[in-house]
């Protein structure tokens, strides 16, 4: 059977769907500390982020192969390189899932209150979430993309509202923050930390590399223009929101756009943007649930993450890396349970991000390595390139340094533990 081909507008979609997802929604809440300082943040990782879209263009017409981050890592510096990534990826699937699913919960809280003030009644819906996302990933890719589809336009109804008719309600003194305790460098880097989490998503189209019409050209536009909308769409929607609600409101939200609308208009507002919020963090939680399934079965295909990962129940959906996937997000839930569903998001948005932003920074260091290996550019575009791609790693370097020694030290110890899984793998094949 033939593949089915993706075309230009597909895979631009492909690629916004993916990074406009859950975490916007509890985003304004996050930054509110940093007020109009904010900005900083949204300007490094936006920056970031485009030329790290410039990067997977690159790269896609280079090695056009499925895969992504994980498959160019393979190519320019092995197997080990390659388990890192996909293994650093994996990671960041199951935390990044557990993010969503409490900004899911979050969003609940118009409707049902006590899901904001009693951390048991929140943990047993953020639960409840993931496994009934997990149940639909169960019962095949078809049923989850269905699932998908109804759920897509949702995640951007509220966003876009607020992005444009918010303005009319904008207060610049909302924006003012009192003298802060960090440098200014400091608050830039934090502030990329967790804006870069809305950016999650940029190498969307470079992973169903064969299946994209024209991938020479129409994976390098996806990306480019998938991740200049989500840009101008996140910087426009939160600055909206920090905008319309004041530092006391926003800190205190546990569903800032729907208490946005609610100043907005009123109480069917209100009701209205929150329960859009809620199914668009339920639909993206069924995606990418989706994602943390199909990652590590087409790694264990590969011979580089356990057969385990690579076994299909009788629908043909991973079901075995399906559920041992969501058992972990099961335990960074329970883990942080205590805390107010803001801390929840905050801690495990950075976890997340850290764990998403090592991949990309093997992807700007294997672009580097192949681009010395072109020989038809003119010493001025290897210069000018390579230059680009140093900026591109250490806009990602310091984005990683913003998560925090604390989320580093626990994303070190996560990666660390996959050092003898890949031993073991390596012993395996040699001795068969």
């Amino acid at each position: 059977m033939k593949t089915p081909q993706i075309g230009l507008w597909s895979a631009i979609a492909l690629v916004a769907g993916n990074m406009i997802g859950s975490g916007i929604f509890l985003l304004p809440a996050t930054l509110a500390m940093f007020g109009y300082f904010s900005l900083l943040g949204w300007l490094v990782s936006g920056t970031g982020a485009l030329l790290l879209a410039y990067t997977f263009s690159r790269l896609s017409r280079q090695i056009p192969v499925n895969g992504g981050p994980y498959a160019y890592t393979r190519v320019a510096f092995g197997d080990l390189s390659a388990f890192t990534v996909a293994w650093g990826y994996w990671i960041s699937l199951w935390t990044g899932n557990a993010a969503i699913a409490i900004a899911f919960v979050a969003n609940l809280t118009p409707f049902f209150p006590a899901l904001g003030s009693n951390s048991l009644y929140s943990l047993l819906a953020c639960l409840a979430s993931i496994w009934v996302a997990t149940a639909i990933n169960l019962r095949g890719v078809r049923e989850a993309a269905q699932f998908q589809l109804l759920t897509t336009i949702l995640r951007l109804l509220p966003i876009l509202l607020l992005g444009t008719l918010g303005f009319s309600h904008f207060k610049w003194s909302n924006w003012a923050v009192d003298p802060q305790p960090f440098s200014l460098g400091s608050m830039a880097l934090q502030g990329a930390a967790l804006t870069f989490w809305s950016f999650l998503g940029i190498e969307s189209a470079t992973i169903p590399a064969a299946s994209i019409r024209n991938p020479e050209k129409n994976i390098s536009r996806a990306t480019w223009w998938g991740t200049v909308f989500s840009a101008l769409v996140f910087v426009a929607s939160c600055s909206a929101v920090m905008g319309i609600l004041n530092q006391d409101e926003l800190k205190s939200s546990a569903a800032p756009f729907a208490d946005a609308a609610k100043t907005l208009w009123g109480m069917p507002g209100y009701y209205a943007i929150a329960a859009a919020a809620a199914l668009a963090c339920l639909g993206a939680l069924n995606g990418w649930i989706l994602l943390q399934g199909q990652i590590p079965y087409t790694v264990a295909k590969d011979g580089l993450f356990p057969a385990f990962f690579g076994r299909e129940n009788r629908r043909g959906a991973p079901a075995q890396a399906l559920i041992l996937s969501s058992v972990l997000m099961s335990v960074m839930v329970l883990l942080n349970y205590s805390d107010s569903l803001q801390e929840q998001f905050k801690k495990m948005i950075l976890l997340a991000t850290l764990a998403n932003l090592i991949p990309y920074l093997f992807s700007a260091v294997a672009e580097l390595g192949c681009l010395w290996r072109e020989g038809n550019l003119s010493w001025r575009a290897h210069w000018l390139l390579g230059l680009r791609s140093i900026v591109t790693f250490s806009l990602v370097l310091a984005a990683i340094i913003g998560t925090g020694w604390v989320t580093i030290g626990s994303g070190l110890i996560l990666l660390a533990l996959g050092i003898p899984v890949y031993t073991w793998l390596k012993r395996t094949v040699k001795s068969d």
